[in-house]
């Protein structure tokens, strides 16, 4: 399975040094796609929350795959 690292930018920046196995690049997406969501609940629960905060998926290179940004990840109502 193909490596894929998921680098974070929100208040801070996070770059994965470790990266997950995954099946694809729908996989990395979905798993992009989850944690952004995670780390949004987080940040909202701070009480501010920045809807282009993003996660950039990069493969085993270090090649950029996609971005997900919080507000994708989100539906806002």
């Amino acid at each position: 399975m193909p490596l894929y690292y998921f680098n974070v930018y929100n208040d801070d920046v996070a770059l994965d040094e470790e990266g997950a196995n995954l099946a694809d690049d729908q996989a990395a997406r979905a798993h992009a796609i989850n944690a952004a969501r995670s780390l949004a609940a987080d940040t909202a629960s701070k009480g501010h929350l920045t809807l282009n905060d993003r996660i950039e998926i990069e493969d085993a290179d270090h090649r950029p795959v996609a971005t997900v940004r919080f507000g994708e990840a989100v539906e806002i109502r």
